[in-house]
């Protein structure tokens, strides 16, 4: 799986947005490699909410890999609990993570 060569960019991304928006710039050719997209291409948002995804991306077989990768991560997990993250790859294939704290009045 493409994504878990990215889990520690990732992790270190997620705590640095915390304090800001975090965008990185991710290899083509690894995602290319592991198999045609298509005309859904690699663009793709994820929502998360306390590490649940509440979008609907199973139109979207990256993002798909994605949340498994996140998922099967014990320090990603830790740092999406109680957060309301937002994970994307636009088609400049640039991945943003923006994080909110998830308000304790609902």
């Amino acid at each position: 799986m493409t994504w878990k060569r990215y889990l520690p960019v990732i992790r270190l991304h997620l705590k640095k947005s915390l304090v800001e928006e975090q965008n990185f710039k991710l290899n083509i050719t690894d995602f290319e490699s592991a198999g045609d997209r298509g005309k859904s291409g690699y663009t793709f948002n994820l929502a998360l909410e306390n590490g649940k995804a509440t979008n609907n991306i199973s139109g979207s077989a990256v993002a798909r890999d994605l949340y498994e990768a996140l998922k099967s991560d014990e320090a990603i997990k830790a740092l999406l609990a109680e957060r309301s993250v937002k994970i994307s790859v636009g088609k400049s294939f640039v991945l943003s993570i923006k994080t909110n704290h998830i308000s304790a009045y609902k």
